[in-house]
């Protein structure tokens, strides 16, 4: 009975709840952490508006490409001025029908009816211009979920290291005391040092799903506009491109 009383109190100390490894938490520690919950703040929005970013995108786009393959016309939708804000093959589009607009007007405000192949190859490096800009709109932002993903871990890691380290400084000055500290003594500090490793990893582990979900949206989203642009340029050249 006495043993097993014994084994429950020494037990019963061992297990420490979050708020009290909080509190033996070195200052540097502390601020690792607070620092770790700041860039988790940044990555969940980063993830969300990105999310929803890419969403709305693939959505304008199947709207905008239907309605431009109904249309007759390369420039049916641009000479009726429409705008589609946030849609990335929109963009491509009114780029490249700008640059085409601008090559096929006269003097007068007519336009010609055919383009030689130099004004074409202009029109489609215009659109590869266009596809990069839109491309790396879509990509905006990423970078935060990559510094989340690869430095996270290592705060947490730096957090853990310096605890341990002051835990093993401090007994070490209660040995030389006279003091006999044993695991019940070191437990706690290695707690509290343990506890920024796993703060860095709720941050790292999210944002890393998250960026690979969106770096393979992202890839989407560039094929589609590759693809988008060479139509558009096929499309340019059967209309207005000047027979040999």
């Amino acid at each position: 009975m006495n043993f097993t009383a014994g084994l429950l109190a020494a037990a019963g100390p061992q297990k420490l709840s979050l708020p009290e490894i909080w509190d033996q938490a070195t200052v540097e520690a502390k601020i690792i952490i607070v620092i770790l919950m700041i860039f988790s703040v940044f990555a969940w929005s980063v993830m969300a508006s990105k999310a929803v970013q890419m969403q709305r995108a693939h959505k304008l786009n199947r709207f905008f490409e239907a309605e431009f393959r109904g249309q007759a016309s390369v420039l049916g939708i641009f000479d009726r001025r429409l705008g589609v804000d946030g849609c990335p093959l929109f963009g491509v589009y009114k780029d490249g029908c700008t640059e085409l607009d601008t090559r096929l007007k006269l003097p007068d405000g007519s336009r010609k009816q055919q383009l030689s192949i130099k004004s074409i190859e202009h029109i489609k490096r215009s659109l590869e211009g266009a596809v990069a800009r839109e491309a790396l709109r879509l990509e905006s932002g990423l970078i935060l979920l990559a510094i989340a993903v690869s430095g996270a871990p290592f705060m947490g890691l730096l957090g853990t290291v310096w605890g341990v380290m002051d835990a093993f400084g401090g007994i070490a000055k209660a040995a030389m005391q006279g003091a006999r500290p044993d695991l019940s003594y070191m437990a706690p500090g290695v707690a509290a040092a343990l506890i920024t490793t796993v703060a860095g990893l709720l941050v790292a582990i999210p944002s890393m799903f998250g960026y690979n979900w969106l770096v393979h949206q992202l890839r989407v989203h560039t094929v589609e506009l590759d693809n988008f642009a060479q139509m558009l340029a096929s499309r340019m050249e059967t209309e207005f491109l000047k027979d040999d």
